[in-house]
């Protein structure tokens, strides 16, 4: 996929002193700069080219072949000593976002549309992005100033639908003509990738799911780099529109016919107060998240038995999860007569928000994990798990 328009594509972090400490990391800082990339860049569900364009530029060096859906979503083959089965690791490339949905006439705030799934209270003051013809603009989420809200309107809680964009316009003609804003530009949020002092811990945006993507590219990497033998073909895949029902699970699984499907993803980690732990059972920095169930999609048991005893098998930490929601993976169970999927994961606070919160070990993990299951799946293992 070609990359964004110049004026409109933040320009990719190459300088490693931007991004890092000095401590020690599981992932080495040449992965952590991509993985800041990732998060930082553009790309509300069905406006993921510009990191699309990043996806593309990091994978294509460890890929066989690259090959698209005509939805926006990027495959990478990766040969192994067998052309079947075709293994499909996916992570979703988008992230939750806004919409332009109208310009207020006299002072120029924006009115919007969520695109995914947003928690109304996480909104309000954060900043944002909003992509137009001409370049990017920034504007805060804002509504009716506290100050002049009644003692009964103080006690409720603050809806989308009465919130606005302010860019600072001053009107509609401004915005229009200034800004160059118009209906249907998109909007992301605006927040940058950090790594704490003294921890493996990083915090920003779109960690839903630029971590999964990342952990897709690392595996690829990994398989390249080390020459990791494994019986099968692999296909690494950036899905878009995840965020807004599946879309392009269904097209890149259309696009492959895969054997077996592993969904890469982010956990929501329950060490969060007020949290039951059969809410959530998973922890950061417990290790990878296998999902045993959500509402999506019940897991081929055998090979989530599979998935357990490997992880056992090679001491690698994870932890069992049940999420009430859905992944690529509800689109790739149901292809053609049925493909034995399963969702692998990264426990993550705070998802859905400007500011996620994730443990590189738990991402290492989710790695070595994968890598260890290429190395595993053989014809004769895929077949079986499906065999009576």
């Amino acid at each position: 996929m070609p990359p964004a328009a110049e004026s409109t594509v933040s320009p990719p972090i190459t300088d490693i002193s931007t991004v890092l400490e000095c401590e020690p990391m599981t992932v080495d800082g040449d992965s952590i700069v991509l993985l800041k990339n990732l998060s930082e860049s553009f790309g509300p569900s069905g406006f993921e080219r510009e990191t699309a364009s990043i996806v593309k530029a990091a994978g294509e060096k460890y890929a066989d072949e690259v090959s698209f859906d005509k939805l926006g979503s990027i495959v990478f083959k990766k040969r192994g000593t067998s052309d079947s089965p075709r293994v499909l690791l996916a992570g979703h490339m988008d992230e939750v976002g806004f919409v332009v949905t109208g310009i207020e006439k006299e002072f120029g705030y924006l009115t919007f549309s969520p695109l995914g799934g947003w928690f109304d209270q996480v909104l309000l003051g954060q900043r944002v992005k909003v992509r137009t013809r001409k370049g990017d603009v920034t504007g805060i989420i804002a509504s009716k100033p506290p100050h002049l809200l009644s003692a009964e309107e103080r006690e409720k809680v603050v809806k989308l639908d009465s919130m606005f964009i302010d860019i600072g316009a001053t009107s509609r003609e401004v915005a229009e003509k200034k800004f160059d804003v118009r209906i249907g530009d998109p909007v992301a949020p605006l927040s940058e990738f950090i790594r704490t002092k003294g921890a493996n811990v990083v915090m920003g945006k779109a960690f839903d799911d630029r971590i999964g993507t990342f952990v897709g590219l690392e595996v690829l990497k990994r398989l390249k780099a080390e020459k990791v033998q494994h019986p099968n073909t692999v296909f690494v895949a950036g899905t878009v529109q995840e965020e807004v029902g599946l879309r392009g699970a269904e097209t890149v699984v259309n696009l492959i016919g895969p054997d077996v499907a592993f969904a890469l993803e982010v956990d929501i980690a329950g060490d969060v107060p007020g949290i039951r732990p059969q809410d959530a059972p998973t922890k950061m920095g417990n290790g990878a998240s296998i999902l045993t169930f959500d509402t999506s999609m019940i897991p081929n048991q055998s090979l989530k038995s599979f998935v357990i005893e490997t992880a056992e098998k090679e001491r690698i930490p994870h932890q069992l999860s049940t999420v009430k929601g859905g992944t690529d993976a509800g689109r790739f169970h149901l292809s053609g007569a049925g493909c034995p999927s399963i969702v692998l994961s990264v426990p993550t606070r705070h998802i859905h928000s400007h500011s996620a919160v994730a443990d590189l070990s738990d991402v290492d993990n989710a790695v070595r994990l994968v890598v260890a299951l290429l190395k595993r799946l053989d014809a004769t293992t895929v077949e079986g798990f499906t065999r009576l």
